[in-house]
């Protein structure tokens, strides 16, 4: 922690690392700040609740709206950034415990789910204040000291005072990366990525009638991914379609060292966390009804923040994989913002266990162990 500043409560526990390295001066529950409480940033709020080594302290909105009332409603501590007049806030019935610096004064780490670009303009006030931040995929990767996936490079966050949780497709492309190369290394890897033309909530974006190649090629995408997995492979391309609902990513992959059945890569998915794979039987043919399940599931916000592939939609043609997978982009990275704190301040041993106490607290399930119904 930044000098003269106070520490969590409790901290006085030990962590012992995988090189032997051991430090004391781990909170045993982390103050936790959101700045930004929208698309992203709501969710990842409500995830700091659940986990058991962590405490929201609050959350900052520039302006008035109804997602700054429901966080009053939930007891969230309200805080004003980015210029906003707390009058307004006080106006429309909305208490408010301060300014952004406010909230600095009284937290370990900050979550920037700010619009993209600005978190870049607020890293040095946090520099300034002393706390740890955590910026998302929106900012270019320079605007912290590294990169971050918990299934790719989880140990990357050791004692880091700023990471990056790449984006909700980057997030997507490392984790099934991660499964794969691992296990059957990877010579290429060609992705086309049909992206979903705006959230839910937005009203003034994207095609309404069209598909609207991206002309950047590769995409960014591919880059994003070599900054957690620097040795990979992997090309992009996308294109922007008419849809809210999900990403899904069109996958071409050639292994060095080929399974001999898909129903292998099936298998290994399956039993890896963060992925929910959908057998044929299930009728999920796409994006529409995986959302639906996402509805019925009921984890908050109609959210499936695993990878979604489908076991029809996974082949092998020799050393050639194929597969499409679903991405939720609302809510994917929030398990990647939890695993990031916790990597930052030692609070879990390894990526390992960091995950599985963050998909217990969220209320995902475990990996899916039981067999694979493709022959």
């Amino acid at each position: 922690m930044a000098e003269g500043r106070t520490p969590s409560p409790g901290c006085a526990r030990q962590v012992l690392y995988a090189d032997g390295t051991v430090r004391g001066d781990v909170p045993k529950r982390v103050r936790v700040g959101v700045n930004g409480y929208g698309t992203i940033g709501k969710r990842v709020a409500d995830a700091v609740v659940k986990q058991p080594d962590m405490e929201l302290v609050g959350v900052a909105k520039t302006r008035p709206s109804f997602e700054a009332e429901q966080a009053v409603a939930k007891g969230y501590r309200l805080f004003v950034t980015g210029g906003g007049d707390p009058g307004a806030f006080e106006t429309a019935g909305l208490p408010v415990a301060g300014t952004l610096d406010a909230l600095l004064a009284g937290i370990d780490v900050i979550v920037d789910a700010s619009p993209d670009k600005v978190g870049r303009e607020n890293a040095a006030r946090y520099r300034s204040a002393g706390v740890r931040a955590v910026f998302q995929g929106g900012e270019k990767s320079d605007v912290a000291e590294a990169s971050f996936n918990a299934m790719a490079n989880y140990r990357t966050g050791e004692g880091k005072r700023s990471l990056r949780v790449v984006s909700c497709n980057t997030t997507g492309l490392a984790r099934a990366a991660a499964v794969i190369d691992r296990a059957w290394g990877v010579e290429r890897w060609e992705a086309t990525l049909v992206r979903r033309a705006a959230d839910p909530s937005e009203t003034n974006r994207g095609p309404i009638n069209g598909i609207l190649p991206t002309f950047q090629m590769p995409s960014h995408h591919g880059p994003d991914v070599r900054t957690v997995l620097q040795d990979l492979p992997i090309t992009t391309l996308a294109v922007v379609v008419p849809t809210t609902l999900m990403h899904v990513h069109v996958n071409r992959v050639r292994l060095r060292h080929p399974p001999a059945r898909a129903a292998d890569v099936v298998a290994r998915l399956r039993a890896s966390p963060r992925f929910r794979i959908f057998r044929s039987w299930e009728r999920a043919d796409g994006t529409p009804q995986v959302m639906e399940f996402g509805r019925d599931r009921g984890l908050g916000h109609n959210d499936v923040m695993e990878n979604v592939l489908w076991e029809a939609g996974i082949g092998l043609d020799g050393p050639e994989l194929h597969f499409f997978q679903g991405v939720h982009q609302e809510s994917v990275v929030v398990p990647e913002n939890i695993d990031a704190i916790r990597s930052m301040f030692g609070l879990a041993a390894d990526a390992e266990e960091s995950i599985r106490m963050t998909d217990a607290a969220l209320g995902l399930p475990p990996p899916d162990t039981r067999p694979t119904s493709m022959k």
